[in-house]
């Protein structure tokens, strides 16, 4: 179980940098790397930055606050899966060069499903290796207590 919560933690930790920096750059350097502005680079009407970092600040939110419920999370990762393959056909469609515009958000796009999977196989797990005395195993066992 140890060697799951790693990799879920760093798979996770990956995906919310990378989505806070896109966060802060959107807010504060959107000329940067394109003159132009991102947005504007990728032919993208204005408002759907705000719509974007707004949505991104929730799903951090979701991602990284404990006692979030499931489906909750659940949404944040389809947002964010969303948003990576969107940016790798957007990337795409205005000519972007591969690296670093297109393989970028595709590799974080697969450190998203590794997070997923990690946190749903961590949340299965839950409950079943910490205690030998628990409710699950009591039903499992064919002795009855006379």
């Amino acid at each position: 179980m140890k060697k799951e919560k790693i990799i879920y933690r760093v798979s996770t930790g990956i995906v919310s940098a990378v989505m806070l920096f896109s966060v802060i750059n959107f807010t504060f350097n959107d000329h940067i790397p394109f003159s132009e502005g991102a947005f504007v680079h990728l032919k993208l009407p204005g408002y759907f930055k705000v719509e974007l970092t707004i949505a991104k600040v929730l799903g951090l939110c979701a991602l990284l606050l404990p006692n979030v419920p499931v489906k909750i999370k659940d949404f944040a990762y389809a947002g964010f899966a969303i948003t990576l393959l969107s940016a790798v056909i957007a990337h795409t469609a205005v000519g972007d060069a591969f690296f670093p515009f297109i393989i970028d958000p595709a590799f974080f796009l697969v450190m998203l499903i590794v997070s997923y999977r990690y946190y749903h196989k961590i949340k299965a797990g839950v409950g079943r290796h910490d205690n030998k005395f628990n409710v699950e195993n009591v039903l499992k066992t064919k002795t009855h207590l006379y």
